[in-house]
């Protein structure tokens, strides 16, 4: 069954005293892209946590976010050490003084002493909270795997429904198509007399015209490449490694065989069905840029 590459999928946990927040959603995309954004101390396992999004999403833009909350969450905090920027304010005012500079001591001036910034102190995680954050990871993953799973359903219907139209409207053609070489036949056959004031025919040579007009109309080719197409893009559907590109690729045939049959076929009905046909298939289109 198809699956969309739309989908959302949210996570809180509580585990020693922190909340685990894991929120994961999705977008179109023509290839799988990951986005991960974790707290630094959860640095060392985005390679990890990536691959299991790859194991499970084929296509799509997938965004995950893994934050902690609550009291002792913010492990992340740079430290200001004041001593050693008194120490530096102090050396610097000696400096101003000994050699009568004007220029006043800015706080950009301190600022390029990087070791009165020190980085944030590496936090341990236990093995057991480790263990909680996959837990949730991998929930929220689930929850957008099965949103994703549903609005591919709903994706499912639809086109299934579109497909149906077309094949009814293919019946109508196909009705139609002889009627054409009849009608054609009896507008040339009353121009002829019209043209000769009421001569006598030559039906051999107008059956000839009839039956060269009939070879150059003829759209039954077309018409079973269509409802060899529907049956093949119903497969596609219901199978289990469906892909949106090789839908994309059935649909660009079966608009090439409509724009064929409108072609060769000058008849105002029939147009007029080829343009609803064309209309389904830019629906299905939309919809299959949706597909995983």
């Amino acid at each position: 069954m198809i699956k969309s590459m739309t989908g959302y999928g949210r996570v809180e946990t509580i585990c020693q005293g922190k909340s685990i927040v894991v929120e994961a959603k999705s977008v179109n995309h023509r290839f799988l892209e990951i986005f991960l954004r974790t707290p630094s101390a959860l640095s060392p396992l985005e390679m990890e946590y990536k691959k299991k999004i790859t194991e499970r999403f084929k296509r799509g833009r997938i965004e995950v976010f893994i934050r902690f909350e609550g009291e002792g969450a913010d492990i992340s905090k740079v430290n200001l050490n004041m001593e050693i920027a008194r120490d530096y304010f102090d050396i610097l005012s000696r400096l101003k003084q000994e050699f009568n500079l004007e220029a006043p001591i800015s706080l950009k001036t301190l600022t390029g002493f990087r070791d009165i910034f020190t980085p944030p102190t590496e936090t341990q995680l236990s093995p057991d909270f480790l263990s909680q954050v996959e837990k949730t990871f991998l929930e929220s993953l689930a929850i957008l795997a099965g949103m994703r799973q549903e609005e591919g359903l709903a994706l499912f219907q639809d086109m299934q429904m579109r497909l149906k139209g077309i094949t009814e409207i293919l019946g109508n053609i196909k009705l139609r198509a002889p009627q054409v070489v009849s009608e054609y036949q009896k507008r040339l056959s009353e121009r002829i007399k019209e043209l000769t004031e009421g001569f006598a025919l030559d039906d051999a040579r107008l059956a000839q015209e009839v039956a060269i007009m009939a070879e150059r109309t003829d759209i039954t080719e077309e018409i079973v490449r269509m409802h060899s197409h529907i049956g093949q893009f119903e497969t596609l559907l219901q199978s289990e490694g469906t892909e949106g590109k090789k839908i994309d690729f059935l649909l660009q045939e079966m608009n090439r065989e409509i724009n064929t049959i409108g072609s060769k076929v000058g008849d105002v009905e029939i147009t007029r069905q080829v343009i609803e046909v064309k209309s389904e298939l830019s629906k299905l289109r939309e919809q299959a840029q949706n597909i995983e």
